[in-house]
């Protein structure tokens, strides 16, 4: 049941015809892949599985409201925003539950203080995972990109590197979950 919901979800925002849906979903089934892979490996972190692979799926599903032409992205809004704009199509949809994983998983998760700080172009508020499941999905997901190398693994290296250009509590959390999740 809950596949059909996520798969009807995709094909409401993401046209069949249009490379951004061959880019979500792919993006999307790696990172719940890892997701998965780390609740496996860690079953004393009792992470919920319905959610980590609903969330997984779902915590991209923003990015078509955005501008980021290199992925077929057509909307008005900035990039950064596809996690706000995830979170309200997950609450419009009555994906209440995993509303907070796309919000929460851009980088590795944003505080109020560093949206200031840079003056980033979302709402001014904590969007730091908090469940289990939003810091494991924030963490999966730093491991592939959606842009040209779609499916290469980057190495955990490679993620602080490009960390280190948001600020140091970027890679801090970063390493706070390798710590756990590794």
């Amino acid at each position: 049941m809950q596949e059909q919901k996520i798969q009807a979800l995709i094909d409401k925002y993401y046209p069949k015809n249009r490379p951004v849906r061959n880019i979500l979903t792919t993006h999307s089934s790696l990172v719940r892949d890892k997701a998965l892979l780390v609740a496996q490996r860690h079953p004393e972190l009792q992470a919920d599985i319905e959610v980590l692979e609903s969330g997984a799926l779902l915590h991209d599903i923003g990015i078509i409201l955005t501008k980021a032409p290199g992925i077929d992205c057509h909307g008005s809004h900035p990039y950064l925003m596809h996690g706000v704009l995830g979170f309200e199509i997950l609450r419009d949809n009555r994906f209440d539950p995993i509303a907070k994983i796309a919000e929460r998983h851009t980088g590795a998760g944003l505080s109020s203080q560093e949206i200031l700080d840079q003056q980033l172009p979302i709402p001014v508020r904590d969007m730091l995972p908090v469940s289990i499941e939003e810091q494991i999905i924030a963490f999966a997901d730093k491991f592939f990109s959606k842009g040209r190398d779609l499916t290469r693994e980057k190495t955990i290296h490679e993620i602080k590197n490009e960390m280190k250009a948001f600020g140091e509590p970027q890679v801090l959390r970063f390493q706070t979950w390798c710590d756990q999740f590794c």
